[in-house]
């Protein structure tokens, strides 16, 4: 399955000079039937420590910068459980309600399920709010500046929007069938929500709390990423094996690549010049040339799942689906030269300087 393994020198510089001017960064991974998210140092590749108390951690999001992590639960409960949700160890009865935010009257689908959305300090890991929103939480993100984050919700058809600067719950927003993943863009007035149960993304309006427009996009679009300077968007149409490399401007493909087999987790390299993307059911992990369209493909197994590039290091964190660890693996061979150990299984992460 391996392919040869070509890179052009600029790019090889470019992963040997960040690796060489590397600063400590923490990553910090949702482990999802374990209810925690493990925190992992990047120098040594060793947990940290680890937070709990979150049930069915899928989401996480944060951003440079902002102090808050945002983690969504997978797991649907009554409102009354919601409310009776088990307060953080060392707070009042007082302070756990002001603590545990309840959108406003008519702010949230009438009769839709409710899950737990956790904010947390991405310093301490204290828990700092829990959120009722309106169905299981599949990803979330967290703008640029550190205003807002979305929520996505499969079940429900549409996203969370979600107010950081006064941590509580400001819209539902309808997207589209099953919406999976939400990036923001460059200026944070938008983000785009991938719809995987009709082929869409939804451009919604953050402040206004409403669907800019629709572009179609594949067959599934599920993961998705925007390049540094807010003018591509690249999607894994993930039932059909492809990328799909996306003008913002005005929605149009502009590339396909052909991957095969059943796609997950994508990412970025620090100088956006190369685009790593993880094929699930065939055992892979796929490098793209964004200049060239040149692919290198190397076997990881089993179905490696969530992937996320560690800026400045030169490495890629990936999670196997059907293993509890992560793999470290080497941007410019694709190598693994690491593993970290997870409880259950390893969905979305975020990376802190």
């Amino acid at each position: 399955m391996t392919s040869p393994l070509k890179l052009s020198l600029s790019a090889i510089l470019a992963v040997l000079l960040t690796s060489a001017s590397a600063t400590a960064a923490t990553v910090y991974i949702a482990d999802g039937s374990a209810d925690q998210i493990i925190v992992v140092d990047t120098d040594t590749g060793t947990v940290e420590r680890r937070i709990t108390g979150l049930d069915a951690i899928h989401g996480l999001s944060g951003a440079p910068g902002v102090r808050y992590l945002v983690a969504g639960s997978y797991s649907e409960v009554e409102g009354t459980e919601a409310t009776a949700l088990a307060k953080p160890e060392g707070v009042s009865e007082d302070e756990h309600a002001a603590h545990h935010a309840k959108p406003a009257a008519g702010a949230m689908p009438k009769d839709a399920a409710i899950s737990i959305l956790t904010i947390l300090d991405a310093k301490s890991g204290e828990i700092l709010r829990r959120i009722e929103v309106p169905g299981a939480v599949h990803h979330t993100a967290v703008s640029p500046d550190g205003r807002y984050a979305a929520a996505t919700h499969p079940s429900g058809d549409g996203i969370s929007i979600i107010d950081l600067e006064t941590l509580v719950f400001k819209a539902f927003v309808p997207t589209g069938s099953a919406p999976n993943y939400a990036v923001f863009s460059e200026d944070s007035a938008s983000v785009f929500v991938t719809n995987s149960g009709n082929g869409t993304i939804s451009e919604v309006d953050v402040e206004k709390g409403f669907v800019r427009r629709n572009l179609l996009v594949g067959t599934a679009p599920e993961h998705v990423v925007i390049s540094d300077d807010g003018a591509t968007l690249y999607v894994a149409d993930a039932d059909i094996g492809k990328i799909h490399e996306i003008a913002v401007s005005d929605g149009a493909i502009l590339r396909s690549f052909e991957i095969g087999g059943e796609l997950h987790g994508l990412d970025l390299s620090d100088d956006g010049s190369t685009l790593f993307v993880s094929g699930k059911s065939e055992d892979k992990l796929v490098a793209i040339d964004l200049q060239s369209g040149a692919m290198r493909t190397a076997s990881l197994s089993p179905a490696p799942y969530h992937l996320t590039t560690i800026d400045g290091t030169g490495k890629i964190y990936v999670s196997s689906r059907d293993e509890p660890k992560i793999w470290i693996i080497n941007q410019i061979d694709l190598a693994v030269i690491g593993e970290i150990a997870v409880s259950g299984e390893g969905h979305q992460m975020v990376v802190l300087p």
